[in-house]
């Protein structure tokens, strides 16, 4: 486990009122790498005797003046402090405990004490420097016990003062965390159990989110009794929560002296993603990317069920394990394909082959799962090969979408005790036989399993471990981490950066992306006289590949959190040393040599102790003003032993999973300049406004204009190509308000579809939808994107226009035209932009698409009209005479505020005898139809 933090003092009271603090623990490299399987019982005990009762402050005869917690969560990164005033109100000296639960991932910053006004301020220090400063204490051989986690997501930060009488204390304790993105939501968990009633108990978190808070809520963890007492605040980006009890909400009953606060204080939030193409913030000289794309349809996953059915298995943990299986089994579909092998001294598999997620297959797996009956050994390394062999006869036999997701989950409560049982050996072992394109998660039941073997082969395969808590609801924890990677949206991401730009990024490459959780990547910014940073994101979903563009403006957001009173200003700094520390310790975990370990924990210390962070490989070292008394805060292993000395582990979140060492790239080289430009022929057929068409005859060299005045609702078909397969329609909006007796229609949706591929691309002023068949796809206006499915293609310019592009010889531009939002008649609407020269058939007609044969057109009597800025004329087209009159309407690609200006000669009466019948015969009745006349 990471950041398991030990803070083991005791203080000692001498005649000169002079203070010492003692402490023992256990130091890395101190404990022997044994494989012995006795150690098993060992790691059992640890766990037993760790369930204590948890209060926050300790002591008998003590007064708690105050216990207050405060978190400002910046950008998902956290920075919390936990306060409490002590006094001592008995007659006698006594130690007076000060604990604190902390998430596991989180790193402890700073720890202060003031004892009777001597005050103790800490200091992180590498390990060894912490140890000598340390020495002279430690050599007088007094020690205390060791106090580890108790609490399935939380670790014990504990120190104890011995104080006289009347003694004044004071704690106050900082800590770190990101937030990491789970199930579609952030999750701050603050553990609240003061175990005595306090006259000043408040909470306070701040959340500010500059791209918007989505939603806030907190859940009744700590109990209905205080729903009410928690007041929820926010705003566009900001939230503030406040719990504050008084004594008498505290009291367990009316004459009760026992607080009632017992349990985690929980904030769930989320943040406003305008675009798929996700969030960067530039803050202080460093940069962070989040990317969590959503609205995309889910890549087919290919799933091996590993389930270790060994004697020890047996009772609570495999009723817990058939119950998981049987809700997770539900949950697969019929492009899902799944395979379920157990083992305990043997290995078996329910079917030799991969098999659709079908409901007769997934019953016949329920069955069969529930007449597992444990007992025997335990051979990790045959299921593991069996279950590689699997997906590979299933890829080799091109029984499996190529653009699936492919993973084994391994379930296993214990250490190998059949057929190779070398845990080094198994790992290089399931190495070997990966393919890249695998992905291995591995699941721990209780804590009798060497879980730090089982994220190693994880960690080596592209996946994480998890542990899971036996004597909690095994069963949900389970379910709950199927969720988390049962939704794959994308695979093989990578966010690049212009060269020159940044440096000392973190993890860039990613495997795959689960829907509801993020993709973070940090860095540093470089020296640069220009103001923008920008962003290239590729990756692969269903049948899209994926070009997404962004930018930022580096000085914007720190003059906004200038502004904001309770934000953490160096939230970007902290953060990319949090990610990059945490990715340093699991490449540490991993370093084929020493040479390498040691080259890597040199970069580890040196990045913790600049950014104060208290590691696996630094202390906290906590001294009065003059440094002659000290205690220290250190961080102790898991109670683990797995296949190798002296390592440190990490559990990389869902969210992060390479399939590429190193974790983090340094790619520099700029990714290809985005195809999206917009720029079509200088000639073209135009439909703007309230739709006004504008058809450019290139022979005649002259251009028709018409509107075409219907109602909303009604889909006109502007392009029907029966022979090319492409169809181009638009919905019809009306006006907010009818005026001189008339309510203006425009375009709110224009849809083009392309039949041989059943490609259908919507585009409305709310987002970009792209779907075929079953499988739909949404982007925002918010980035600028490159989409690229079979032969269809999509150029997205950031709040401006999109292009579609069929088979490189059609081309059908959307441009974007908002009203501000309080026009009390307007609405948002869209303009189309349609080339001369695209590749339809004989076929094709609409009322864009009939002018690709360009009709014969004479004008002439030109002369002066009723208005003089607006001659008059003649014109004869397809037989017939029409009177029309020379105006002028709109070009906005270039300027979307003022527009060029098109001349045309307008044809009254909604076109007619300029187009094929009447208006009314292009109505349709589907977005997708083919015109049915003419």
């Amino acid at each position: 486990m990471r950041n398991v933090l030990l803070f083991l003092g005791i203080l000692l009271l001498h005649q000169c009122c002079c203070f010492e603090f003692i402490i023992d623990g256990e130091w890395e490299g101190e404990t022997s790498g044994s494989q012995d399987h006795r150690e098993r019982h060992k790691r059992a005990l640890l766990t037993s005797e760790e369930q204590e009762d948890f209060e926050a402050i300790r002591g008998d005869d003590i007064t708690v003046k105050s216990y207050k917690v405060e978190s400002r969560i910046t950008s998902r990164f956290a920075h919390t402090t936990v306060k409490s005033s002590v006094v001592n109100s008995g007659s006698k000296a006594q130690s007076i405990g000060f604990n604190v639960q902390i998430p596991k991932q989180a790193f402890i910053t700073n720890f202060t004490m003031n004892v009777n006004g001597i005050t103790f301020v800490g200091s992180v220090k590498e390990k060894t420097v912490a140890r000598n400063l340390y020495a002279q204490a430690r050599a007088r051989g007094k020690a205390a016990g060791i106090v580890r986690a108790n609490s399935q997501d939380m670790e014990t930060f504990k120190t104890e003062v011995h104080v006289p009488p009347g003694s004044n204390v004071e704690f106050e304790l900082h800590y770190q965390e990101m937030m990491h993105r789970k199930l579609a939501v952030y999750e701050h968990i603050l553990h609240l159990q003061p175990g005595r009633l306090v006259p000043q108990f408040k909470v306070d978190v701040y959340i500010y989110e500059p791209k918007g808070i989505a939603m806030v809520d907190t859940p009744h963890t700590l109990g209905e009794k205080f729903a009410s007492l928690i007041k929820v605040t926010s705003s566009k980006d900001k939230a503030h929560i406040v719990f504050k009890p008084t004594i008498e909400h505290q009291r367990k009953c009316n004459n009760c002296t026992e607080s009632s606060i017992d349990g985690v204080f929980t904030v769930r939030y989320d943040v406003h993603r305008d675009s798929n193409v996700g969030e960067l913030l530039v803050s202080d000289g460093h940069f962070v990317h989040f990317f969590a794309p959503s609205n995309l349809s889910p890549l087919p996953k290919n799933i091996v069920f590993v389930i270790d059915v060994s004697g020890s298995m047996w009772g609570v943990k495999m009723k817990q394990t058939v119950e998981a299986m049987q809700a997770i089994l539900n949950d697969l579909t019929i492009d899902d394909h799944f395979g379920i092998i157990d083992f305990n001294h043997n290995v078996r598999c329910w079917n030799d082959d991969l098999v659709p997620g079908s409901s007769i297959q997934v019953d016949s797996a329920k069955k069969y799962i529930q007449n597992i009956k444990p007992n025997g050994g335990t051979n990790i390394n045959e299921a593991l090969m069996r279950a590689v062999q699997m997906l590979v006869k299933a890829s080799n036999y091109g029984l499996i979408d190529p653009r699936s997701v492919s993973m084994i989950i391994l379930v296993s409560d214990g250490d190998p005790t059949v057929g190779e049982i070398k845990l080094s050996t198994i790992q290089k072992n399931v190495k070997r036989v990966m393919r890249e394109e695998f992905s291995l998660f591995s699941l721990g039941i209780g804590f009798d399993v060497d879980f730090d073997f089982l994220e190693r082969i994880a960690m080596e395969n592209r996946g994480i471990a998890q542990r899971i808590y036996a004597n909690h609801d095994a069963a949900e924890q389970l379910r709950k981490f199927y969720r988390q990677v049962s939704y794959p949206l994308l695979r093989r991401i990578t966010i690049q950066f212009p060269e020159d730009t940044v440096s000392d990024i973190t993890q860039n490459r990613f495997d795959k992306y689960f829907g509801g959780s993020e993709l973070v990547v940090a860095g540093k910014v470089l020296p640069s006289d220009s103001n923008t940073l920008a962003s290239f994101t590729t990756a692969s979903a269903a049948r899209l590949d994926l070009a997404l563009e962004t930018e930022v403006d580096t000085m914007e957001l720190d003059q906004e959190l200038f502004k904001q009173q309770h934000s953490f200003t160096g939230f970007a700094r902290q953060m990319w040393a949090y990610i990059t520390i945490n990715q340093l310790i699991a490449e540490r975990s991993l370093a084929p040599t020493a040479a390498k370990k040691r080259k890597i924990t040199q970069r580890i210390m040196a990045l913790a102790v600049e950014h104060q962070f208290v590691t696996p490989l630094t202390a906290l070292l906590v001294e009065s003003e003059d440094g002659g008394e000290r205690l220290l805060a250190d961080s102790p292993k898991d109670p683990k032993h797995g296949c190798c000395a002296g390592s440190a582990s990490a559990v990389m979140p869902v969210s992060q999973m390479t399939f590429q060492h190193p974790p983090w790239v340094k790619i520099t080289t700029p990714a290809p300049p985005s195809q999206v430009t917009g720029v079509l022929p200088i000639r073209i057929t135009i439909v703007e406004n309230d739709p006004h068409f504008i058809v450019h005859l290139p022979r005649s060299e002259m251009d028709i204009c018409f509107n075409i005045d219907s109602k909303p609702g009604h889909i006109l078909n502007l392009v029907s190509d029966p022979g090319t397969g492409v169809v181009v329609n638009g919905q019809l909006v009306g006006s907010k308000q009818v005026q001189k007796n008339k309510q203006n229609t425009y375009f709110g949706t224009i849809s083009v579809y392309y039949m041989p591929e059943g490609l259908s691309v919507a585009v409305s002023p709310e987002q970009i939808t792209l779907t075929d068949g079953n499988n739909n796809h949404s982007f925002s206006w918010g980035a600028t994107a490159d989409i690229t499915q079979d032969s269809v293609k999509l150029a997205i310019m950031k709040d401006s226009h999109v292009t579609v592009t069929i088979n490189d010889n059609i081309r059908i531009m959307v441009l974007l035209h908002r009203v501000w939002r309080k026009n009390s008649v307007n609405v948002d609407f869209l303009g189309i932009y349609i080339p001369n020269d695209n590749n339809y058939s004989s076929l094709v007609h609409g009322l864009i698409g009939q002018f690709s044969t360009e009709p014969e057109v004479s004008v002439y009597d030109i002369h002066q009209g009723a208005d003089p800025l607006k001659n008059e004329a003649t014109m004869e087209v397809k037989g017939n005479k029409l009177a029309v009159t020379r105006g002028w309407q709109k070009d906005y690609r270039r300027d979307k505020k003022r527009g060029t200006d098109v001349y045309c000669w307008f044809i009254h009466n909604s076109g007619k005898g300029f187009i094929d019948g009447v208006y009314t015969d292009y109505i349709v009745p589907h977005l997708n139809s083919f015109l049915q006349m003419f």
